[in-house]
């Protein structure tokens, strides 16, 4: 089992809910493929990764929100366009799907 299904397994023992990111496609050049997973904890810590740099802090804080509101959401990270001047080095996009997982007697 890898690093973050364990830690989920830990966290909903302990009766914690995370949210799960997973790159659910991508088109052009991107860090992760399909399939790579992230975990992210209530405190904002978290595991695994998506790729780092901006797009996985743009998930990170659609995270918190989805920690918020329980409600799931596809995010499209555009790693296309130019920041501040600068090219970004992958030129894709892609979509991550972002979920809250509780144990069975969390609410929300």
């Amino acid at each position: 089992m890898d690093e973050v299904f364990e830690s989920m397994q830990r966290a909903l023992s302990d009766g914690q809910a995370v949210v799960l990111a997973t790159v659910a496609g991508t088109r052009g050049s991107t860090p992760r493929r399909a399939g790579a997973r992230m975990l992210l904890r209530a405190d904002g810590s978290f595991c695994g990764t998506i790729g780092g740099g901006c797009g996985e802090a743009e998930v990170r804080l659609e995270a918190q929100d989805v920690h918020r509101d329980g409600r799931a959401r596809l995010v499209q990270v555009d790693l296309t366009n130019e920041i501040d001047g600068d090219d970004k080095i992958c030129g894709g996009v892609m979509d991550v799907f972002v979920e809250r997982i509780a144990p069975p007697d969390v609410r929300q």
